[in-house]
């Protein structure tokens, strides 16, 4: 048996390795789970109640929720075997967006796992004419639940399943996703049945989760990261746990204890700046021997043997040190793929060292999303590389410079459809030999492993002429635990500066260990022994840049830039000119003083 169509995965896990857990999530604090039949009779529930709604074939539905859950994959699953196209919307898009995809997706109904969200649609219900209902994931007095569309399927819905399949094509739409975008208002990629699945079977052949494993989901299904990998969970037949919250991962990893989780870099920072913190405080042997495996881990080299001396220290800092981390996760991880944003080589290492493989990939919305992989088998992973093309897709880099650095062009079956209702749009976004244009700047490095440099929409010149890859030195940057957040800047300005959010947890730490009194966050960036100290850690990342890109001013903030605020995408990603414009002012007062 195989599977052409996502509504397919779940009895094709059935027929192969039906699991006891296929899904698990939160019900009141404790976990509930679905065995393979109960996923499948639950869609089928879900099916029918849908039908009697009047859903009907090329219908859109929306999703509106704040974290992955069985529900979420029932709806999913549930509205696609009768034709109908899911659009999941990020939970912390600003009310403006979500009317505007709603309005534009034409959707006829939606879900929310909350009553905050299912309040948030019914604030704009009226300004959405195709908008007939919302329903709420739980029941709650006084909010319709789409638990009470569910029905035990009879005859006639039975036999409209086996219609509507028989007409479902594999080039039919599956789902649009609308990109957060960096400016502008949302496009809403169109992805078909085939574009997911084939990236589904691409990345099976070159994970290694299995029937054996147990994974954990933590990352929104509105990504469709997430939501591919969900899938590939569901097709490997892996017993998938999902995270109602973020704040809690501890305590989860214990209970779920997961062989494989997907992250984005940010979840990997917030760990490693928790291990740093200890080499700041606690006994002086204590913090030696930490630091001192921290400092192994970033000489960790995955393709090659360092030597039987590294290996023996690696043993030593693994009884020490690194073991610890691992059961921290659970005590049985094995791996973990990142992707989303760019990861820090050091955090690749350093994991990694531990015995975390870390195996960094790419992609984007419109390819369904992965191109790139870095692979769990020796010799076929680079730190500070995305990996490999995955099996079905092809790679080249356009126009390269002298440096073999160009925009990163891509072609497979996984490419979107286009752009909903932006044909101009759809044909920018491919050359005239059918490749799709990624818009991110990159080179082959080590023969074949592709390494990402910026992206091209961000590129800018300074007056003196030099181009600058900001995102670069942003890298470069946030390899200090001290730095939380970084945009470099200098636009038609003579030299580079940047914005700087301290860690005000370990700095905090820092002005404890070097009697630094500590106040708010407001006072302490401007602080003169705070100014130097972060003086400084930025004279250090200078020595590593070439002398047009060294730093020349920086400004350390307060705030956090968040994406309520518009200052982020709902994947975290700058919006730099939101936030160039919230501090229009004091960016000024930063060129006058270096004048």
């Amino acid at each position: 048996m195989d599977f052409q169509r996502l509504f397919e995965i779940l009895p094709y896990q059935l027929a192969k390795y039906p699991q006891k857990v296929a899904l698990a999530h939160k019900d009141h604090h404790s976990w509930k789970t679905f065995s393979t039949r109960d996923c499948i009779d639950e869609i089928n529930r879900f099916s029918a109640g849908f039908l009697d709604l009047g859903l009907k074939k090329c219908d859109k539905v929306a999703i509106l929720s704040h974290h992955g859950s069985a529900t979420w994959n029932f709806l999913d699953i549930g509205l696609q075997q009768i034709g109908v196209i899911v659009v999941p919307i990020h939970s912390n898009q600003s009310q403006v967006h979500i009317e505007y995809i709603m309005r534009d997706a034409e959707i006829k109904y939606c879900f929310t796992d909350g009553t905050d969200l299912y309040e948030k649609i019914a604030d704009i219900q009226l300004a959405v004419p195709t908008l007939k209902g919302i329903f709420t994931f739980e029941k709650y007095p006084d909010f319709p639940s789409c638990l009470d569309l569910r029905k035990e399927p009879n005859e006639n819905h039975l036999a409209a399943f086996q219609t509507f399949k028989g007409v479902i094509h594999e080039d039919d739409l599956a789902t649009i996703i609308y990109t957060s975008g960096t400016t502008g208002q949302p496009k809403g990629v169109e992805l078909s049945h085939r574009n997911i699945i084939s990236n589904i079977k691409s990345v099976m052949s070159v994970i290694p989760a299995n029937c054996d494993h147990t994974v954990l989901s933590f990352l929104p299904l509105s990504h469709i990261f997430e939501r591919m990998v969900t899938y590939t969970y569901l097709a490997v037949g892996a017993s998938l746990y999902y995270a109602d919250r973020t704040d809690n991962l501890a305590e989860t990893y214990k209970e779920v204890r997961p062989h494989y989780f997907t992250a984005v870099p940010r979840l990997l920072e917030k760990i490693y700046d928790h291990i740093f913190a200890q080499t700041l405080q606690g006994f002086f042997l204590k913090r030696k021997v930490i630091r001192w495996a921290l400092s192994l881990g970033d000489r960790y080299e995955s393709h090659r043997v360092s030597g039987i001396l590294y290996w023996f220290k690696l043993r030593i800092a693994d009884i020490l040190v690194y073991r610890h981390w691992r059961k921290a996760l659970g005590n049985r991880i094995r791996g973990v793929s990142v992707g989303a944003a760019a990861l820090e080589e050091k955090l690749g290492r350093l994991f990694s060292a531990a015995g975390i493989a870390i195996r960094e990939g790419y992609g984007l919305t419109e390819t369904s999303p992965v191109l790139t992989i870095n692979r769990f088998e020796p010799g076929l992973n680079r730190f500070g590389t995305v990996g490999l093309p995955i099996p079905g897709v092809s790679i080249r880099i356009d126009n390269p410079d002298e440096n073999g650095a160009g925009e990163i062009q891509a072609k497979g079956p996984n490419i979107m459809q286009g752009y909903h209702n932006l044909p101009a749009e759809t044909k920018a976004v491919f050359t005239e030999d059918g490749w799709f244009r990624t818009g991110d700047v990159g080179l082959i490095v080590h023969h074949r492993f592709l390494k990402i440099t910026d992206r091209k929409k961000d590129i800018f010149k300074t007056s003196s002429g030099k181009f600058i890859a900001p995102q670069h030195i942003e890298n470069k940057v946030h390899l200090s635990p001290f730095i939380d957040q970084c945009m470099i800047i200098g636009f038609r300005r003579p030299y580079v500066s940047a914005l700087l959010l301290p860690n005000f947890e370990l700095l905090e730490l820092w002005c404890i260990e070097n009697q630094v009194h500590w106040t708010a966050p407001q006072f302490m960036v401007i602080n003169p022994k705070v100014e130097k100290f972060y003086q400084a850690l930025i004279d250090e990342i200078n020595e590593e840049l070439p002398n047009h890109e060294k730093i020349r001013q920086f400004l350390l903030l307060h705030e956090n830039w968040t994406v309520e605020q518009g200052q982020l995408t709902p994947t975290l990603k700058l919006i730099r000119d939101s936030i160039e414009k919230k501090f229009e002012t004091e960016i000024e007062k930063l060129y006058a003083v270096g004048k």
